[in-house]
């Protein structure tokens, strides 16, 4: 299993069954140190759609209602090697990595948010469409594809031009989740 990416860097890689067997332990380790401060936990991100190539940084999606709970568990996190990166960090979002500090890799990245707000649902309906819709999964392969041939070097360029796409998507797939609730089949939006 190739896990880990230089900081900086695009590659992409067919879908590995064990980045979820690896997800899987990070949820538990996760789920430990936040106790009953998270209220879910969850694989996101490309490496949890199962038809399209990713970058082999495993993506977690932590849901809590408090941000101030995250100061009694910050040593923790740490101890564990999750390291906070506060330079990323926004008003309902908070960004933790995991990897080799010392080669300057990532292995994964721990996003900490508000639970049930626009970020959560989001992460969760574009993984849910896309893991269900695999024509409009193969489009966003295609789309990272030539983005990662023309940005190898440059992981934020390569991540900016997709933003379209993926606002685009987001919209697609909340209404997807809102007709799955209706119970609308279908998977055209």
């Amino acid at each position: 299993m190739k896990l880990g990416l230089k900081r900086g860097v695009v590659e992409l890689y067919d879908h590995d069954v064990l980045w979820e067997e690896n997800a899987c332990e990070i949820i538990k380790l996760l789920k430990s140190i936040f106790g009953d401060n998270a209220i879910d936990i969850q694989h996101i991100g490309s490496t949890a759609i199962k038809t399209i190539k990713a970058k082999p940084i495993i993506d977690i999606v932590v849901g809590i209602n408090d941000f101030n709970l995250l100061e009694d568990i910050m040593y923790e996190l740490n101890d564990n090697g999750i390291i906070h990166r506060p330079n990323n960090d926004m008003d309902e979002y908070k960004l933790f990595v995991i990897g080799d500090f010392e080669k300057d890799t990532r292995t994964h990245h721990i996003h900490v948010v508000k639970y049930d707000n626009v970020e959560w649902n989001n992460q969760l309906d574009f993984r849910d469409y896309l893991n269900n819709y695999h024509e409009e999964a193969k489009k966003y392969e295609e789309l990272k594809i030539e983005l990662m041939e023309k940005n190898k070097d440059n992981r934020e360029k390569y991540t900016k031009n997709k933003e379209e796409y993926l606002l685009n998507t987001f919209e697609k797939a909340k209404e997807w989740k809102k007709n799955r609730r209706a119970g609308q089949n279908s998977l055209d939006v």
